[in-house]
């Protein structure tokens, strides 16, 4: 009941609200009943594309792309109200400025969204003999993102030095995924490593879709450990509780050994920093359009880059493609590669 009042009040704030005060400047009031019939339809087309698992096209961009455009209105109208409080401008001009910055504002979040960085990231252990370079990236969200998107992300991730990929969950979401969709994953020659995130799970035959995973070089890491190039891999599975994680953890890292932990959301964090010496993580997206980071930094804390308590690391990735509206503002799409030394 809860998350149906939170669905509702973010159609109201994202989708209707903004537009309503922009429509109040040019002398248009709308009425409640006006806002609630709008803001109702709204929360319908929501709640049916989440519920129902929906492979529609025009109800997704609707969604997705909806949300994008609205949380920049939103962010934006605020700070115009409050100078529309103060009386300093008429409200017609408060329009203009506010399409002269919303526009470009949101092309210019299009066009980074497509733009991929490639992130370095150095570590020295005592804990192992040779020095040990892989790529870790996370939330590709391979079917909300049409399967070519894959093409850029291998193609950059082939022009490194690597010995293993590691990929940190948020792979695929949306019902239109078919396996085929990860075919250009078979370009990359070398060990891929999978631990699932919260968008495997929300796929109609999941199951079926993670089974397949192998006919295209992914091996799933189901709350389980493996020795690769000297280091203890940990991978955590999403659909469990946080205190079964921190159970897997201190039951599969090894005190003689480098152990990397692979889990999607960096919650669990404070309680198993002294048992791995590096963890990796992503899910936040860094809040992909800004001020949001702000907002997921409430619930995660670790929400974004480089994090240490003594001699252990963690690394939380923004992810390396958006997920819902193709608009990234205030952070990027990133590939990690890292080097651990002696």
């Amino acid at each position: 009941m809860i998350s149906l009042i939170v669905l509702y009040i973010i159609s109201y704030l994202i989708f209707i609200f903004p537009f309503d005060v922009l429509l109040s400047w040019l002398g248009k009031h709308t009425s409640l009943l006006e806002v609630l019939l709008s803001t109702t339809i709204v929360f319908i087309f929501c709640l049916y594309y989440f519920r129902s698992k929906s492979t529609n096209k025009i109800i997704k961009i609707f969604v997705y792309e909806g949300f994008g455009v609205g949380t920049v209105s939103f962010f934006l109208i605020l700070p115009l109200m409050l100078v529309n409080s103060f009386q300093i401008l008429i409200e017609t001009q408060l329009v203009i400025i506010f399409f002269s910055i919303q526009i470009p504002v949101i092309f210019y979040g299009y066009i980074n969204s497509k733009k991929l960085k490639i992130k370095k990231l150095l570590l020295n252990s005592s804990l192992i003999n040779k020095s040990i370079n892989f790529i870790f990236i996370s939330d590709v969200h391979i079917g909300s993102n049409h399967p070519s998107s894959l093409k850029k992300l291998v193609s950059k991730i082939n022009e490194l030095d690597f010995s293993f990929l590691i990929i940190g969950g948020d792979l695929i979401d949306s019902s239109a995924f078919k396996i085929h969709d990860l075919n250009e994953l078979k370009k990359i020659n070398k060990p891929i490593f999978f631990v699932t995130g919260n968008h495997e799970y929300y796929l109609h035959n999941y199951k079926k879709h993670l089974q397949d995973f192998n006919t295209v070089g992914i091996q799933i890491l189901d709350n389980e450990s493996l020795t690769v190039d000297g280091i203890n891999i940990i991978g955590l599975s999403d659909n469990i509780s946080n205190k079964s994680k921190i159970d897997y953890v201190q039951t599969l890292s090894k005190k003689e050994m480098f152990n990397l932990l692979i889990v999607h959301k960096p919650s669990i964090w404070k309680k198993v920093s002294k048992n791995v010496n590096l963890m990796l993580s992503g899910h936040t997206h860094n809040g992909q359009i800004f001020p949001f980071n702000y907002i997921v930094k409430l619930k995660f804390p670790e929400n974004y880059g480089l994090y240490k308590n003594i001699e252990n690391y963690l690394y939380v990735s923004s992810g390396s493609a958006t997920w819902g509206p193709k608009i990234r503002i205030g952070s990027n799409n990133e590939i990690i590669h890292i080097k651990i030394k002696n």
